[in-house]
């Protein structure tokens, strides 16, 4: 069948589904539109048996769904309908939501519907919650859907006839007078709730040292009190602020800019904050914090057994030099453990998407701080390359994209869970790409299929990615069942009889390695190329990363993808 995406944004919802339906031997075309003009001349262009909005902001114009059943995902059950239905359900705690497939008519989120899909509502940011649990929901429910179609026969159901959903209802879009926070009067949950639900867009708009900043994230402080709405630590580039009943870490922040003037760029907190920031104790984590130490921290470690397991969560799967530099120090001192098998990952979300573009674009110097990140970056890979007295796995509990990908491709083996969507390439971004990603990607999928990834720069599925080599193991969970049952399936492999022999293996194919094709050489091979890239300020990387930070029309091509696509427009 021929099936048309509309879109606001190529978002990670968008790409699932692309590659999903793709996957099971649909003709799928992808078409970002922003306007209503634009939805007309796509469907124009590729005449879809069905069209389908897996992310949509505009409304498709009467000629569009008049003439072709067109299905819209609504991220909310039944009976809800407005803008803001996820941001909406975060803020009141619901213990559960939904996903809608409904059809397009002239009412928004008022037509028949085709499929929902209920998922619990863990306590996590809204942007993770939407690439994971609803996501999931969301697959099942186009998934569904377009088996129905294809049918021929099936009818959708009018909603007014429906049971109402507990907590489903008309709401307006949820504006910052809502999301504004009350230090002075709100407790650590009520502030956690809004910053969940405005994470990572729009942000909660606040006054803080003097400027207006949107503050995304939010994690629980267990130990640090103060005047409510003061400041009290730093941690890994996160402040520290006191609420009525305890503390919050809020990790990044962006800064409000006027009309006229370029958006701001979302950066670690103390970043955006360098040059304001009262003098404040700096409480670093412990290079390997432990994973049941109730303080926050973006890196943790924890041992079962013979497992190691080094788990991180950077914003956004965004990795500055500092976070490359701190995960490098960590993973070298796990290294140290008396470990057999170390899980490198095993976090739910995001596992990584490359360098930082919003830290780089904000350097005084981008070209120096690419520089400088794509070279920590590389120094973390090649530690993990060069690891031969313990297995190492990749653990990608989320999304991954361009060098993050190759991060994980430098272990013995990666697991993926089965919702994840895999971008290996850095065609999109304007960049050759480092990570030694042309000796990692070949290794793996053989020098033709490496061509074409990097080529097509289309995302990949979990199970597509199995199937081509890119993954070895395909774990088939909810997101928060994923880390324990990496470590469950680490522990097995720890124990098994192969495993002695498959070390063995690995040192033996280092060394052949060494005395053929030296990582050194490798490295050195990409990072000229890259090098020419950061130093060309003609080369078409800077305006990308430009227009990607600043949630600017891109220069040309396609939508994004790529080391950028995991938060665009993302709930």
């Amino acid at each position: 069948m021929r099936i048309l995406l509309i879109a606001s944004a190529y978002n990670s919802l968008t790409q699932r589904v692309h590659a999903e339906l793709h996957d099971r031997g649909h003709t799928v075309a992808v078409e970002v539109t922003p306007r209503g003009p634009d939805v007309v001349a796509a469907v124009g262009r590729h005449e879809p048996d069905l069209i389908v909005a897996p992310m949509l902001k505009t409304v498709v114009p009467r000629k569009v769904w008049a003439a072709r059943t067109c299905l819209i995902v609504h991220p909310g059950p039944v009976g809800d309908r407005g803008p803001s239905s996820l941001d909406w359900a975060v803020h009141e705690d619901a213990p559960e939501w939904g996903v809608t497939v409904l059809q397009a008519e002239e009412e928004m989120d008022a037509g028949p519907v085709w499929a929902t899909v209920t998922f619990p509502m863990p306590q996590v940011g809204k942007s993770d919650l939407y690439r994971n649990e609803l996501s999931d929901a969301a697959l099942d429910a186009v998934l569904t859907a377009v088996e129905r179609f294809a049918s021929g026969s099936w009818q959708p159901f009018d909603q007014r006839t429906s049971p109402s959903v507990p907590g489903a209802r008309t709401r307006p879009p949820m504006r910052q007078e809502t999301r504004r926070i009350a230090w002075a009067d709100e407790a650590t949950e009520t502030v956690l709730r809004k910053l969940r639900a405005a994470d990572s867009q729009p942000g909660v708009l606040d006054e803080l040292l003097g400027g207006e900043w949107f503050l995304h994230g939010g994690h629980t402080e267990y130990g640090l009190r103060g005047r409510p709405g003061e400041l009290l630590a730093t941690r890994a580039g996160a402040i520290c602020r006191a609420t009525t009943d305890g503390a919050v870490w809020i990790p990044e922040l962006r800064a409000r800019t006027g009309a006229g003037v370029p958006r701001a760029c979302k950066l670690p907190a103390v970043h955006a904050l360098a040059g304001r920031l009262p003098r404040l104790p700096d409480l670093p984590s412990p290079v390997l914090s432990c994973a049941d130490d109730a303080g926050w921290s973006d890196i943790r470690y924890r041992e079962e057994g013979p497992v190691g397991v080094l788990s991180f969560s950077f914003p956004g799967g965004a990795m500055s030099t500092d976070h490359c530099r701190r995960l490098l120090e960590a993973y070298r001192a796990a290294c140290h453990r008396p470990t057999a098998v170390l899980v490198l990952g095993g976090a739910r979300d995001f596992f990584s998407n490359g360098i930082h573009l919003g830290v780089i674009e904000a350097a005084s110097d981008p070209a120096a701080e690419s520089w400088a990140n794509i070279n920590a970056m590389d120094d973390l890979v090649e530690a993990v390359l060069n690891t031969t007295d313990r297995l190492v796995v990749g653990a990608i509990g989320g999304n991954a994209a361009a060098g993050g990908v190759m991060l994980a491709l430098a272990a013995d083996e990666v697991w993926c869970r089965s919702g994840s969507v895999l971008n290996p390439h850095y065609r999109r971004m304007g960049l050759y790409g480092s990570e030694y990603w042309t000796y990692s990607l070949p290794r793996r999928v053989g020098a033709a299929t490496a061509e074409r990834l990097t080529r097509e720069a289309l995302p990949v599925s979990g199970a597509s990615a199995r199937d081509i080599g890119l993954v070895d193991r395909l774990i088939e969970c909810p997101p928060a069942r994923f880390t324990a049952e990496v470590t469950r399936l680490a522990q097995r492999w720890a124990g098994s009889p192969g495993a002695q022999s498959r070390l063995a293996a690995k040192k033996a194919e280092h060394e052949r390695r060494e005395a053929v094709t030296p990582l050194a050489a490798v490295r050195e091979r990409e990072l000229a190329r890259m090098r020419r890239i950061f130093l060309d300020p003609d080369a078409p990387y800077h305006a990308l990363r430009r227009a990607f930070v600043r949630k600017e029309s891109a220069p040309a091509g396609p939508a994004s993808t790529g080391a950028e696509a995991g938060e665009r427009a993302d709930a």
